[in-house]
């Protein structure tokens, strides 16, 4: 794909944009649950372009999880049409206001949500991300241009049409959803670059990818590089609760990047808690890399090595440190940790406020997994990604992370 081409399809998104932002929330609503009506209509078309890619993609040697990624099937097209039904039903946050006050002069201030304007996605291996993306970013009041990798073409360029016809059939401009289906490298750096017509970019998918994002572009962008996620099991938690907890912390969904990487615990409970974590995670298929203090207590674990700490598995693979407070616990988090998830387990309600202060990753918790820092869990509806940039949005990017605020002030003729 030339760059001319990219850049008029960049520049008919931004146009697009403009229109978006002016629509009612109604056209809007109407728009969404066409495009799920029709997502469940043309089931047999979308599933028979997803099959082509996973044969192609088969063909071409692509692993295992990356296929799981890939595949698309009636039970996961129903739970994307009723994910775009419940976006439709979410408040539109354009032209919200969040605070409103007076100051001296007379001028009514208040802040306002409006939308960013063009945001581009860059992914791997999902379609389903296709439609999340759109629904998400049009609710919001924004244009968007998707950039799927190559191994879900047909997928995405099925997907990407029946959107742009629910926007066509309820007057909505087509290019508010836009697909770039190029895999040159050279022709995204370029993408890349079109600070005047893209607004943000989100990358989605592995750290090589978030990585060539972030030392290219020239638009803000918002992204975690990894889910380095620990939870502190503190002296006054509760044992058994805790290693149930730290277990299906990491086996409820492994490769996600909300999933526990590594447990502290400290080493007034270490002695009961370290021989019950090991026997649990023998029984659910788990390895526990640990280090000296912990292996003492419960033999049977792999050594840890440097490497370990703030290491993503993305596997069934757990590392494990004994502390000596919560002051060393926060210290470990504090240079291996990756600003994603948190968690403290404990009885101390002082320990738990000074956790929730003194950690500031995107998102902390206390006495609950890793795995709730998610969107839906948190009440958001959806997302569209976790953040862990500071600058913009922190944490799960729902409806209002993809809008900014602007001031509106309110006159009688005042002058300075």
């Amino acid at each position: 794909m030339a760059h001319d081409h990219i850049e008029r399809t960049a520049r008919r998104t931004k146009e697009a944009s403009r229109l978006v932002e002016r629509l009612e929330g109604e056209t809007k609503d109407a728009v969404l649950r066409s495009l799920a009506k029709s997502l469940e209509q043309r089931a047999p078309e979308i599933l028979a372009a997803n099959a082509a890619d996973l044969d192609a993609a088969c063909a071409d040697g692509l692993p295992d999880a990356k296929l799981r990624r890939l595949e698309l099937t009636g039970a996961s097209l129903a739970r994307m049409s009723e994910g775009v039904r419940q976006i439709a039903a979410m408040p539109d946050p354009v032209n919200q206001i969040t605070r409103a006050w007076d100051v001296p002069s007379g001028l009514h201030v208040e802040r306002v949500r409006a939308p960013l304007g063009v945001i581009m996605m860059i992914y791997e291996a999902r379609p389903g991300v296709t439609i999340d993306a759109f629904s998400l970013c049009f609710k919001a009041g924004n244009a968007c241009l998707l950039k799927g990798g190559r191994e879900a073409n047909r997928s995405n360029e099925a997907l990407a049409s029946i959107a742009r016809g629910a926007l066509a059939k309820h007057g909505a401009p087509a290019d508010a959803v836009s697909l770039i289906t190029t895999s040159d490298r050279d022709a995204i750096r370029h993408l890349l670059t079109l600070a005047d017509d893209i607004d943000l970019v989100i990358p989605r998918g592995g750290e090589s990818l978030i990585r060539f994002v972030h030392e290219h572009s020239r638009i803000p962008t918002v992204q975690h590089f990894q889910g380095v996620c620990h939870i502190y099991v503190d002296a006054s938690a509760d044992v058994d609760h805790a290693v149930d907890l730290c277990v299906t912390a990491k086996t409820s969904a492994p490769a996600t990047c909300n999933a526990v990487e590594c447990i502290l615990v400290h080493n007034a409970i270490a002695g009961a808690f370290a021989p019950m974590l090991l026997a649990r995670c023998k029984t659910d298929g788990v390895e526990l890399r640990a280090d000296e203090r912990f292996r003492a207590l419960a033999s049977g674990c792999t050594p840890a090595t440097e490497a370990d700490w703030g290491h993503e598995f993305l596997d069934l693979i757990l590392a494990a440190r004994v502390v000596d407070s919560i002051d060393d616990a926060m210290t470990h988090i504090a240079r291996y940790g990756s600003n994603h998830t948190e968690s403290i387990l404990t009885n101390d309600p002082a320990h738990a406020e000074r956790f929730c202060r003194e950690v500031t990753s995107s998102c902390v918790l206390v006495n609950a997994s890793t795995r709730f820092n998610d969107g839906f869990q948190l009440g958001l509806g959806a997302e569209i990604g976790i953040s862990t940039s500071r600058v913009h949005w922190y944490g799960p990017m729902g409806l209002e992370g993809l809008t900014t605020e602007r001031f509106v002030v309110r006159g009688s003729g005042q002058k300075r």
